[in-house]
């Protein structure tokens, strides 16, 4: 009896107790997850699975002409170019079809003051005539999520097996396979190149936005840590289209610790930030495309 007591007592303190706030080392990790999960998502809902399958044929159809098969070849041609007429029949057919994609993700552990030191490295390496050595080390200045989409393109992929179809009828076995290759290096690659110090000090200005009345401390914790991120994202070269700058960031950040040190009444100042800064990341995202 005595324990189940002792038990109420310590569930009934523990109850009043607050949870422990968030460190800034636990808001990023958890925003950092979190955006590689919704990259994940948007990859996954993007492919176009007949596109997969016509490629997959593509390739069928280049094995069996190898193995002398045309038989098989013009069995698979004839049901790649079908999956492609399904998608070409849809209303508002886009004319690149994503058939892969990947997530690739790499942060930089170090400060905006490394970077620069590297930076100088590079500059000295590549006076010296060290290319490669400066090529090396300049690939590691990078902090970003980069979601990697490979896509057919409708307006010609589909001809190219149909032209591929005819020669086989004709029986120009080499002209059919030298189209089926030609059509399978048209693909482009497309990229969304996301920042992540950017992705970083806007997590921690909302959380930061989000403790500042009940801890103060933690809050400009946050923000200094905030501070650190965009340093580090501007001295990588993380730009924006944004008429925002770094230097009016780190300005409102400023006014935002100088208001919670003293009558702490910033949410308007922070919703001001928070907005900014979406929309500074959100230009700042960039995308690509290479053949």
């Amino acid at each position: 009896m005595k324990k189940i007591l002792v038990s109420l007592v310590a569930a009934g303190l523990l109850a009043g107790v607050p949870a422990m706030a968030k460190t800034s080392k636990e808001v990023t990790n958890d925003a950092v997850t979190a955006a590689k999960s919704d990259a994940g998502k948007q990859q996954h809902t993007e492919v176009v699975k007949e596109a997969v399958q016509a490629v997959a044929l593509t390739h069928d159809v280049i094995a069996a002409l190898d193995r002398n098969d045309t038989k098989s070849a013009k069995a698979s041609l004839e049901k790649a170019i079908g999956k492609l007429e399904v998608v070409l029949a849809a209303p508002n057919a886009p004319a690149m079809l994503p058939i892969d994609g990947t997530i690739r993700s790499v942060e930089y552990l170090g400060t905006a003051k490394d970077v620069k030191a590297q930076v100088k490295a590079v500059e000295e390496l590549l006076d010296d005539g060290k290319v490669q050595e400066a090529r090396a080390l300049l690939s590691t200045l990078q902090s970003e999520i980069d979601i990697v989409t490979v896509s057919l393109p409708l307006i010609s992929y589909p001809n190219a097996l149909k032209l591929a179809a005819k020669y086989l009828n004709e029986s120009k076995v080499q002209e059919a396979k030298e189209v089926l290759l030609m059509a399978l290096g048209t693909f482009a690659q497309s990229q969304i190149v996301i920042p992540v110090p950017l992705l970083k000090a806007q997590a921690l200005i909302e959380e930061a936005s989000a403790v500042a009345k009940k801890d103060k401390a933690a809050a400009l914790g946050h923000l200094s840590a905030a501070r650190e991120q965009l340093k580090l994202a501007k001295a990588l070269g993380y730009v924006s289209g944004s008429d925002t700058t770094y230097k009016m960031l780190d300005d409102s950040i400023e006014k935002i610790e100088k208001e919670i040190k003293g009558k702490n009444r910033a949410e308007k100042l922070f919703d001001d930030l928070i907005a900014k800064l979406r929309e500074f990341k959100e230009k700042a995202v960039s995308s690509e495309s290479t053949k």
